[in-house]
């Protein structure tokens, strides 16, 4: 959420930022609210006032008089800030300087690459061609169980998905590889291993909606259990933000750097027709996330330093990738800044999303109310982070088209090879 001080004293800013953004935000109404809101404020303050000097001189009718204007104006104040809170809650964060304006995905702009994708010399397998030959993904017996885009993962696949975990929570807990990393990206920053948490993946409506991820353009996507009047998350870092909500926070305990792991849930309803084949765009996922606090001046190259930590892990593995600076008009709200990564893949000869990296500023913060006390006791909202370090099962497309052989077989990146205890997945079914 955007302070509403700021938004009247940068009203052509905004109104930019509205453009470019392609939000349909009435900025007018907005201030027109904003306007009586004040209005209101000072003249309930001046009832009560009168209302506390009429009691003083123990004058009951004018006390009385004074009350049943106070409730009125009390009720058209509350019936405004209502008002104005959902139409701010839905003004998208101001982009930094360096975000590409562009209309859609397909304005996003290349900032590096890194691998070169190999030439094989056979036809490259799909993911699904692959987990049947091997055995490891079984997308029919699962449309059976639940229906369509589900899968289950069994064997080797199995045990590549914990080993992805263990690998993605030992290495953001090092903090000599985190120190060898942040060197490399700014000297400056303040190293601190990851706090490893399994969060809830249900959430309260309300606390969704002050998170920033429920609002009328995601809320399709989200799965609501109206017994309980509670949400399935649709990633790890919907719970991790708000684990300190309505917190102030001592300036010397940040940068506070969470990893969480958790099973997700999307509907995927804008995605009708899209990537129906396989497991790269389903229902249910499992994602390792990385979710940080940090002093707003160093929110900047706190992002830097987590792409920096996504590219260590891409790197480890050996599979190829591009880093992509997600232009305005593909930002979700929240965002000031998103940098994705998108790994190849050897069947649609192509790279695909595989992480996503988030800079909120203070946008979250203040829809949560989390703050810093600095050391001269002024408080502020920290900046927040979050990003992937694994999603699983994109991940897990990746290794398997990247490490194919002719024969059928994948062999398994190195560094996963001391938490998989094999080094390769040989084909249970004789090649077709």
């Amino acid at each position: 959420m955007l302070d509403i001080n700021f938004i009247r004293e940068n009203q052509d800013k905004v109104r930019q930022m509205l453009v470019i953004r392609h939000a349909d935000i009435n900025l007018d109404k907005i201030l027109d609210l904003d306007g009586r809101r004040r209005v209101l404020i000072l003249g309930v303050d001046q009832l009560r006032q009168q209302r506390n000097e009429a009691a003083k001189n123990r004058d009951i009718e004018k006390g009385k008089q004074i009350k049943e204007e106070l409730d009125t104006k009390e009720n058209e104040l509350k019936g405004v800030e209502s008002e104005l809170n959902d139409l701010l809650l839905r003004v998208p964060n101001i982009p930094l300087d360096d975000v590409p304006v562009g209309k859609d995905d397909t304005e996003n702009k290349v900032l590096r690459k890194w691998g070169e994708p190999k030439k094989l010399d056979f036809q490259p397998k799909d993911h699904v061609e692959l987990g049947e030959l091997l055995d490891i993904i079984d997308i029919e017996r699962a449309g059976k169980v639940v229906g369509s885009r589900f899968a289950y993962l069994k064997n080797e696949a199995a045990i590549l998905q914990f080993a992805l975990i263990n690998f993605a929570f030992e290495t953001l807990r090092d903090e000599k590889i985190l120190n060898d990393i942040a060197a490399k990206v700014d000297p400056t920053i303040k190293v601190s291993s990851f706090i490893p948490v399994v969060p809830p993946v249900m959430i309260r409506p309300d606390v969704y909606t002050r998170m920033g991820r429920l609002d009328p353009t995601v809320i399709e996507e989200r799965y609501y259990l109206p017994k309980d009047d509670l949400y399935l998350v649709g990633s790890a870092e919907h719970t991790l933000g708000p684990l300190h909500m309505d917190e102030t926070i001592e300036e010397k305990s940040l940068p506070i750097r969470y990893v969480g792991y958790s099973t997700a849930f999307r509907r995927e309803a804008g995605a009708y027709g899209k990537d129906v084949r396989g497991i790269l765009r389903v229902h249910q996922f499992d994602k390792v996330e990385m979710e940080t606090f940090t002093l707003p001046e160093d929110s900047r190259k706190e992002q830097d330093f987590i792409v920096a930590i996504q590219e260590h892990l891409m790197q480890s593995l050996g599979v190829p990738y591009q880093v992509i600076i997600i232009c305005t008009g593909d930002m979700t709200n929240p965002d000031a800044r998103q940098i994705d990564i998108e790994s190849w893949i050897p069947s649609q000869d192509r790279y695909r999303e595989t992480h996503t990296s988030d800079l909120m500023t203070d946008y979250q913060s203040r829809r949560l109310n989390t703050k810093v006390k600095r050391s001269d006791g002024k408080t502020e909202f920290v900046h927040m982070n979050d990003a992937t370090a694994f999603a699983i099962g994109r991940t897990l497309i990746a290794i398997l088209e990247n490490f194919q052989q002719k024969d059928g077989s994948v062999i398994i990146p190195e560094a996963l090879r001391k938490y998989t205890g094999f080094s390769e997945i040989k084909p249970k079914k004789p090649l077709s």
